[in-house]
């Protein structure tokens, strides 16, 4: 995101906005590395390393759908300082847990818990806090947080290099930081939306809000459905691009045109939100068919090139889908939104632990076209599901608000 564009959004936006870049580099500098200091620095075999990444992703499930269902009952501000400081504690821990490998696995279930506690607690407070621009908003803080992780990507390297404990504090570092800007940025603007459990238990009758099932349940599916499909760069190409002899850098090489795309295409895709995908419902229905033919690409052109033209189309389905469930929930959710962002993000987190093992076990079978065929029908099944959200949301304003009023401004390359 370059200055000029920053000029489209106030001061207060800004400083988010840059808040969530750092925060988001300082994340990006841990996660790549798991797996490798299992396996290089502890001694544990490639399985475990595994195990201990799934157990992270369980975490994430919780936290995701406590996230959501303590916002009101805790407040913004102790939900997303109090989590973020339990993750720096636990980050920092990391590095000394090594010597017991059940401590180690323990403290990664930690992090992903309270990281994810932090996530629809942020999501909310952005559609409260700016709800003339939200969806521009969620799209621009969507922006900021991938450009923080091709940076802190590329820099976890290098930082592993000198010291894997080294970019375990710097993450621990940064998710303090953010804990400490968030804390003082609620207290500038005194934009802390209170916990009101007395009037929500009144106005909603205790689990109510869980029966108002066409606000979330259709969109958590396809959410799920997406992360299985989307599994298929880890167990499915990944493994297809060291078998036919490429360098490892080739991989690196999608997502860094993954993190390129993201970032300069946006113009392009405000023009498909203006023209095709004039909703929110019809902007999730395209990410899905964007997705199911981006992974049809690997079938009907199974090489490197096949690969590329697959990401770009993924890629297209990514911005599309990021900004528009956020912003959808925000609107259509009132104030249960955080419970239905939490839900809705922890079913789908499930993809991301149901995906590799599925398509792991194709994968040894088949090698990799299988493993796309079943890519392809998860997206097709994620179309479905938003389809089906769409007929149950034809009539609702926050479903047909057209997409000129919602991205006002696109962020220019």
């Amino acid at each position: 995101m370059n200055l000029p564009s920053l000029r489209h959004f106030s001061k207060d936006m800004q400083v988010f906005m840059i808040a969530s870049l750092i925060n988001s580099a300082g994340s990006s500098l841990m996660w790549p590395l798991i797996s490798m200091y299992a396996f290089d620095e502890l001694g544990r075999s490639m399985s475990d390393a595994g195990f201990a990444l799934v157990v992270f992703a369980l975490g994430s499930i919780c936290g995701q759908l406590a996230g959501g269902a303590l916002y009101h009952r805790l407040g913004v501000k102790r939900l997303v300082v109090g989590s973020l400081s339990l993750v720096s504690a636990g980050l920092l821990a990391l590095p000394f847990a090594g010597h017991s490998w059940p401590a180690f696995v323990a403290l990664l279930g930690w992090i992903g818990w309270f990281n994810a506690m932090a996530s629809p607690a942020i999501q909310s407070f952005i559609g409260f806090r700016f709800p003339e621009r939200r969806a521009e908003m969620f799209n621009a803080v969507y922006v900021a947080n991938n450009i923080g992780v091709a940076v802190g990507s590329a820099a976890s390297g290098f930082l592993a290099e000198v010291s894997y404990a080294l970019s375990f504090a710097a993450n621990g570092v940064t998710s303090a930081g953010f804990a400490v800007f968030f804390l003082l940025y609620l207290k500038r603007t005194g934009a802390e939306a209170p916990a009101r459990p007395a009037e929500r238990k009144k106005k909603t009758g205790g689990y109510a809000p869980l029966a108002n099932v066409r606000v979330y349940l259709f969109l958590a599916l396809a959410g799920l459905a997406l992360n299985v499909g989307n599994s298929v760069w880890n167990s499915g190409v990944s493994p297809f691009i060291l078998s036919e002899g490429m360098p490892k850098s080739a991989y690196g090489l999608l997502w860094t045109l993954n993190g390129v795309l993201i970032f300069v295409a946006q113009p392009l895709i405000g023009l498909l939100r203006r023209t095709i995908a004039q909703s929110y419902t019809s902007q999730m229905t395209a990410s899905a068919v964007l997705y199911a033919a981006g992974f049809a690409c690997f079938l009907i052109v199974p090489s490197y090139a096949g690969m590329l033209l697959g990401m770009i189309l993924a890629t297209f389905g990514e911005m599309l889908i990021a900004p528009a469930v956020p912003a959808f929930l925000s609107e259509a959710g009132g104030k249960e939104a955080p419970l239905y962002l939490g839900i809705v993000g922890g079913v789908g987190s499930v993809g991301r632990v149901v995906g590799p093992y599925a398509m792991g076990f194709l994968y040894d079978g088949g090698g990799l076209p299988p493993v796309a065929w079943m890519a392809v029908a998860a997206s097709v099944l994620a179309a479905g599901f938003y389809h089906l959200h769409t007929i149950l949301y034809r009539n609702r304003p926050e479903a047909a608000r057209p997409a000129s009023d919602l991205y006002s401004k696109e962020i220019p390359s």
